[in-house]
């Protein structure tokens, strides 16, 4: 997830489009919380490990 947040970033940024700038902006936020809560030892959705 933040990787395709990134690969979103790159586009938006050299196409100037800004929804793809902010999708990917929410995608790298979404898969930072989600890679930390997994990090931690915490269950993301019934799995113990998020990759």
């Amino acid at each position: 997830m933040i990787v395709l947040g990134v690969i979103l970033l790159i586009i938006g940024l050299l196409a100037s489009i800004s929804i793809l700038w902010t999708i990917g902006i929410v995608l790298i936020v979404i898969g930072a919380i989600l890679w930390i809560l997994g990090s931690v030892g915490r269950q993301v959705g019934g799995r113990r490990h998020y990759w």
